[in-house]
Parts: structure tokens; C-alpha cells; sequence
């Protein structure tokens, strides 16, 4: 989606994208704000989460869901939704609840409660079967550090249940999980997540700016990038393509000395 011509640009993947996916996190806008988001975003938005639990408190929220339908985005409901009907025995209940919704896209989380993970990949299967299953890896709590090692047999057991993806958490501050409670990337981290689990089946939380340019240095344009705020979806797209003054330099064929 360009409106001029404009060479030395990188190659973004178009929708409907399987890499270079931008997640929105909807935190409660209203009809009208989807609407308006997403008449100069459209292009740009993958899937879209209404975070944590905001779905059970939103009024008129089937509207809003058909405006996202309407230009074909696929919505989910925040992870901790399904951990707050889990935890309260309800996990039938919440299948049934996104049927009527018409939610085909499933977050299987356990950054606020501690379940055992066969039992966590179990619902992965079983929900794979119907759904395309988002599972989320790395704990809400800044103090429980998980280890590379664990990170990938984690990540390795939830893509083998039936993920589509898995996300790495951050929650939508950035300041845990892969990032230090500055927001600073745990590089080692990552980088050792990436010799064994393949990019493009991670979705990278990443609200913040430095977090975002970090991604898109390391792994290009077509990086998964989630829990985007709908107002940085277009400033990001000028990221991951060369057009904002922090990658500006980064597809510019070097000139001959």
C-alpha cells in the first residue's frame, strides 16, 4: 500500500501476511474510533487483541467486532480472559463465548496463573482443532526470570501442540518478560530463542519505540510485532520500511566511495 513511488523500499509481505504481522492491542476504543483507526490503518493491522479483560466490560462490542470483520481482521480476546474463566473452572464456558462472538482466534495464556504446562499445551490441542491458537510464553510477574533453556522447550512443546504462534511476553507496558523493567531488550535472550525456535513463528511483544526498532534491525521489515497501539500502527509501518528517521538509513543501497 504506497500512494507514490519511491524506490530502495524493502519488500513488506501483504495481508493476508503468515510474517511481517503487526498485532493491535485494543484497550477500549469505541465503534467510531475502530472505525476511524482502521480507515488509514487497514493495510497495516494483522489481527487485533482486546486486551485483557476489557471484552466483558465493553459496550457494544458485537458492533465493534463487525467493524473489524467488515475489513476482514481477526480478533481475539486477551489471554487473561481466558485465564480469569479458566481459574474460575469455566473453560466450556469461554469456547462457548467466543462462538457467539464469532472468535475463530484463541489466546492460551499463564502469565497470572500457574497451571502445569502439559495441561496448558492440552488446551492448545484441543483448541487447535476448531481455532488458530496464539499461545503466549513468559510470566506477568517482573520477578519470576525464565531461563533461555526453559523459554525454548516452552515455546518448542506449545508450537508442537498446535500454536500458530507464540507470542513472547511483555505485557503492554514492555517491561517484563523479554525486556528488563527499564523496557531494555534482554538481547541474549532472544538471540538464543532464535537458534532454535524460527522467527516467523514468534510474535515479539513490542509496545515501545526502542523495542520495535531493535526487532526490526535484527530480523528486517517482515518481523512479527505485537501489543501495538492503534496510534503506532502507521508510525511503525514507516519503521519497518525506511521511512522514519531511525531506520532511514537501513534499505539505502551504500553509495560507491
Amino acid at each position: 500500500m504506497m500512494n507514490f513511488n519511491l524506490t530502495q523500499i524493502p519488500d513488506r509481505n501483504q495481508r493476508p501476511r503468515l510474517s511481517g504481522i503487526t498485532m493491535v492491542m485494543d484497550k477500549g476504543l469505541s465503534v467510531n474510533e475502530a472505525e476511524n483507526f482502521l480507515s488509514v490503518a487497514h493495510p497495516h493491522v494483522d489481527i487485533i487483541k482486546l486486551g485483557f479483560g476489557t471484552s466483558f466490560v465493553t459496550a457494544s462490542l458485537t458492533r465493534k467486532l463487525e467493524v473489524y470483520r467488515s475489513y476482514n481482521i481477526p480478533v481475539y480476546f486477551g489471554g487473561t480472559l481466558f485465564e480469569a474463566f479458566l481459574i474460575r473452572n469455566q473453560f466450556d464456558d469461554y469456547i462457548q463465548v467466543c462462538r457467539d462472538f464469532g472468535i475463530s482466534y484463541i489466546e492460551v495464556s499463564d502469565g497470572s496463573i500457574t497451571i502445569p504446562h502439559s495441561e496448558k499445551c492440552g488446551y492448545i490441542e484441543k483448541l487447535a482443532k476448531h481455532s488458530t491458537v496464539l499461545s503466549e510464553v513468559g510470566s506477568k510477574d517482573a520477578e519470576h526470570i525464565i531461563p533461555p533453556y526453559k523459554w525454548i522447550e516452552l515455546m518448542r512443546a506449545e508450537l508442537s501442540a498446535g500454536s500458530a504462534y507464540v507470542i513472547a511476553e511483555a505485557r503492554e507496558a514492555g517491561t517484563v518478560g523479554i525486556y528488563r523493567g527499564s523496557g531494555e531488550v534482554r538481547e541474549g535472550l532472544v538471540q538464543e530463542i532464535l537458534t532454535q525456535i524460527p522467527g516467523e513463528k514468534i510474535i515479539w511483544e513490542a509496545p515501545q519505540k526502542e523495542q520495535q526498532l531493535y526487532f526490526i534491525e535484527l530480523l528486517g521489515c517482515n518481523v512479527n510485532l505485537g501489543n501495538i497501539a492503534p496510534g503506532e500502527v502507521i508510525p511503525l509501518e514507516t519503521m519497518r520500511i525506511g521511512l522514519r528517521g531511525d531506520t532511514f538509513h537501513l534499505y539505502l543501497k551504500k553509495e560507491e566511495a
